[in-house]
């Protein structure tokens, strides 16, 4: 009976001792997604914290220069990827360098081609890198079968991937924006002569002539500024779109709207009221300021030459348009330096302009005054240029 006793008490005392170890190996240990043949929405990006690659969430991660992918690609049958890339934009295949953008473009490539050579069937995992700008994940996809048909025996060649043609839906809505805007300028410059001639002239704007007071003493808010401030608005969202096209990948801006690359008109009008808001609640802006810094006899003056030099450079930004559509192709770097130098011209010549005319009425040398003209145009201008300007 001891005996029997005792050999209970013996295996109760090895099963409390086997539990942690049983315990151990039921635990729950999250496994890696499964490899699929093709792209997926979902990017994995790299946790240095914990060594790992983690999946990546657009609200919630920062944006990286690296993205990854497990796929499962099968050496001899072809899985074929279109994707729009920057210059040095680079491609990974189980941490082997397999392709390097050497210019802007749209590509189609064929991953099972660019595996080395005695590769197996199995996952191989993708990254995505770009040594200065976030790469455009929203851009790879998996390719249709018209696009693998275009692309011909050419595309799979190893470390070769072809430039498709970019497509033409976008370049249509480009032109038909542009026909509205000139078709804008042009309807009110028969309709509102004297007006419109008021703002674009060269003589008004470097204060040679009569003009200049003139739109200064006149009321801001009309009709006609309304108009023109809309197609200045429409210019300017038709660069950000056609150009600047990675700048929902900034967070604020991914955050208060997210549009799909696809969608060329909606992304135009987005911006379009964006750009409309931001100059016509500026006058706000300066009127808080300016009762802030006890200078509320400043605002007027101050919006109204803002408003004027802005509508008068707005002008170059569809010539802009004109050189992407008709340059971008062969030259895509020389039209991002254009549109940057015009954006910086434009941005930088505003707050210039309407310093000099401030300067006029009253001295800006006194720190008072030189304080509210910083805080009202010189951070936003600091603002705008890194947003569009030197994150390109």
């Amino acid at each position: 009976m001891r005996f029997r006793q005792f050999l209970f008490a013996f295996v109760w005392l090895g099963l409390i001792w086997l539990a942690p170890a049983a315990v151990r190996a039921a635990e729950y240990r999250p496994l890696p997604p499964a490899p699929r043949a093709g792209l997926t929405a979902d990017w994995l990006i790299h946790d240095e914290a914990r060594n790992r690659l983690v999946l990546y969430l657009p609200d919630y991660h920062a944006p990286a220069h690296a993205y990854y992918q497990w796929l499962s690609i099968r050496p001899g049958k072809p899985l074929l990827i279109n994707f729009t890339a920057r210059e040095r934009l680079s491609l990974f295949l189980d941490n082997r360098l397999v392709f390097t953008a050497n210019s802007p473009d749209a590509y189609t490539i064929d991953l099972a081609a660019l595996l080395p050579a005695g590769s197996v069937a199995g996952p191989h995992l993708l990254c995505v890198w770009h040594p200065d700008a976030i790469p455009n994940l929203a851009s790879f996809t998996n390719a249709q079968p018209a696009a693998v048909r275009s692309a011909g025996p050419a595309a799979a060649a190893p470390l070769l991937a072809q430039p498709r043609p970019r497509g033409h839906q976008g370049q249509n809505v480009f032109v038909c924006f542009l026909l509205l805007i000139g078709l804008g300028y042009g309807g009110l410059r028969a309709t509102y002569q004297p007006g419109f001639a008021r703002i674009y002239q060269l003589e008004g704007l470097w204060g040679k002539g009569s003009a200049e007071q003139d739109f200064l003493i006149k009321p801001t808010l009309t009709w006609l500024n309304l108009v023109l401030v809309l197609l200045f608005a429409l210019s300017f969202a038709l660069l950000l779109v056609a150009i600047h096209t990675n700048i929902q990948n900034i967070v604020i801006l991914r955050r208060l709207f997210d549009v799909a690359e696809s969608a060329i008109v909606v992304k135009v009008l987005i911006y379009t009221v964006v750009v409309a808001g931001f100059v016509l609640g500026k006058y706000l802006f300066l009127e808080l300021m300016g009762y802030i810094f006890d200078v509320t006899e400043l605002v007027t003056i101050q919006y109204r030459e803002f408003i004027r030099t802005i509508l008068f450079m707005g002008l170059f930004l569809p010539v802009v348009m004109l050189l992407y559509l008709g340059l971008n192709q062969r030259l895509p770097e020389t039209v991002l330096w254009v549109s940057n130098g015009v954006v910086s011209l434009l941005l930088v010549g505003t707050v210039w302009r309407v310093g000099r005319t401030l300067h006029r009425r009253v001295s800006l040398l006194n720190l008072h005054l030189f304080s509210y003209l910083c805080a009202t145009e010189v951070i936003p201008l600091v603002i705008l240029l890194k947003l569009i300007v030197f994150t390109f």
